[in-house]
């Protein structure tokens, strides 16, 4: 069983990443359905440790304005959401209901640096989950670096275990101010089959 055309033009063909935003809102429901999807993807030991605080009001985006770089500020306050993907490094604490069938927390107990590692990785994972689980429910997003981590973990996450990865802003592109898709780099160019 494979996706059709429409589908895979959806996820990936014709999917871009957005900088101009219409300005149509993005609700609580959609959010709740992104979520439902992009926390079924796998991560290892399924430890899922993507925590998303997603940023809806003027408030929230002009707290996290000073954080960003100043190519990314306009774009950003124009998306109807912005969502801080991070991590939480005590994700081995819930390893005991999310993998029950093994001492998981034990492997990861008292060992920060592979705690961290791990949380960065499948956390990254899973922002591309999101990404994609987006586009599946009609959605357009823009993934963002340019802007300063730890000011965001002061900001929004003080006093807590998790840490930011990205930001993505989400909502309904502005088509008729996307520029042209940018080269990407062949198979031969990429890969290697051994």
């Amino acid at each position: 069983m494979a996706l059709d055309d429409r589908s895979l033009d959806l996820l990936f063909r014709e999917a871009r990443s957005v900088s101009a935003w219409r300005p149509d809102p993005v609700t609580e429901d959609e959010l709740r359905r992104v979520w439902e999807l992009a926390r079924l993807g796998p991560t290892s030991a399924n430890c899922s440790p993507a925590r998303v605080l997603f940023l809806r009001s003027a408030e929230a985006k002009e707290k996290l304005k000073p954080a960003l770089s100043r190519g990314n500020v306009a774009r950003t306050m124009a998306a109807p959401v912005t969502a801080i993907v991070g991590h939480d490094v005590a994700f081995h604490d819930l390893l005991p209901r999310l993998y029950p069938e093994a001492d998981a927390r034990r492997w990861f107990a008292g060992d920060d640096a592979l705690r961290e590692v791990t949380a960065f990785r499948n956390g990254t994972l899973q922002g591309a989950y999101l990404i994609l689980a987006c586009r599946a429910v009609g959605l357009d997003c823009g993934p963002m670096s340019g802007f300063d981590n730890a000011l965001v973990d002061e900001l929004f996450f003080r006093g807590t275990t998790i840490r930011s990865n990205f930001l993505l802003n989400i909502g309904h592109a502005d088509t008729a101010r996307l520029p042209p898709r940018r080269p990407r780099l062949r198979f031969e160019e990429a890969c290697r089959i051994v």
